[in-house]
């Protein structure tokens, strides 16, 4: 078990621990799962650089570290339509597309290919994980300025989601063709 895998089972481990704060009434329950949140995100930047730097990518990080960052984002946005923070067809948007993209990998790799993160995915991740700590400190302070930020985030976030989807299907539209 390599540092990277360490930090995506933490990534993993801080979900639930996110999830229970955002569901029980502590105080200070927002600025507490956002730092949850923050630290859960920098795991991934983390573990992905660490592995590429040092050369310890592996089957167990190819799988779980995607999967990882698809459970973080979605739980945080379901915690999130509970307490009122985000549209409920906002995260309908995001969970079809992570489902979406998910499956096209799998149907690739059974045909031995790899589909890489594409831009659009990734800019969609970096717009959800700015957008998320953004929401929750406006919930925590009340402040509008970083609600309306927050918001405009999170639709630039689902506005990419589309994209990437829509990238992702268009990119790869030959793997729903017969092949002969």
């Amino acid at each position: 078990m390599n540092l990277p895998n360490k930090l995506t089972l933490f990534r993993i481990f801080l979900i639930p621990v996110f999830i229970l704060v955002m569901l029980f009434n502590i105080p200070s329950k927002y600025l507490i799962a956002c730092v949850i949140f923050i630290v859960a995100s920098i795991t991934d930047a983390m573990d992905g650089h660490i592995a590429r730097k040092h050369n310890l990518i592996t089957d167990f990080g190819k799988f779980m570290d995607p999967l990882a960052d698809k459970l973080l984002v979605i739980s945080a946005l379901i915690c999130m339509i509970e307490v009122g923070l985000v549209p409920g067809w906002m995260v309908i948007i995001i969970v079809a597309r992570e489902l979406t993209v998910s499956i096209l990998r799998a149907i690739a790799a059974a045909d031995g290919k790899v589909i890489a993160a594409s831009g659009g995915g990734k800019l969609k991740t970096i717009s959800q994980m700015i957008s998320i700590p953004l929401l929750l400190l406006g919930k925590q302070f009340g402040s509008t300025i970083l609600l309306y930020i927050g918001n405009v985030a999170i639709l630039i976030a689902t506005l990419l989601t589309l994209y990437s989807g829509w990238e992702y299907l268009y990119k790869n539209k030959n793997l729903f063709m017969e092949s002969k």
